[in-house]
């Protein structure tokens, strides 16, 4: 039996145990891959993924948003979503606003700063995505995005 090019890469000796362990080590290689190749970019630019990650919510959004909101929506877990509000404010790129009708709830908004960040990484970004996967064609994006949808379905994490 040949070796598949992920054994070949880790030079592991054996062939897998069962396909979804070879399927989720590629998963977690490539992810790894694609993470770093992105960290670096996003040091280039001073912010770290995730706080990229709440910029850009923030800007898809185009308006102040409660905290909690803002957590729910980011591609990673963020357990200290506080901290790392208080990091983007500290480098002048969010601000904080109570609630005139509860004052337990902060909004966060965006500052002219961050935009203008936003704006400079724009095509550098889109340029990282299309070289990581832009040898794929329109379908086969399409059927990775799908694929990984499905594979999220049992952890319970993927939405309809």
């Amino acid at each position: 039996m040949n070796s598949s090019r992920l054994q070949d890469e880790l030079k592991k000796k054996n062939p897998f145990e069962v396909p979804e362990q070879e399927a989720i080590l590629n998963l977690l290689r490539t992810n790894d891959y694609f993470e770093n190749r992105f960290g670096r970019l996003f040091r280039d630019y001073g912010v770290t993924a995730s706080q990229y990650n709440v910029l850009r919510i923030l800007s898809g959004e185009g308006k102040p948003m409660p905290c909690l909101e803002i957590a729910s929506r980011t591609i990673q877990v963020v357990p200290a979503i506080t901290g790392l509000i208080d990091r983007l404010e500290k480098q002048g790129l969010v601000q904080r606003h109570r609630c005139e009708q509860d004052r337990r709830v902060v909004y966060i908004s965006l500052t002219e700063e961050a935009e203008n960040l936003l704006k400079r990484m724009e095509e550098p970004v889109i340029k990282l995505h299309r070289e990581l996967v832009g040898h794929l064609t329109h379908q086969e994006l399409k059927e990775l995005s799908r694929l990984l949808e499905k594979a999220r379905e049992s952890t319970g994490q993927a939405e309809d």
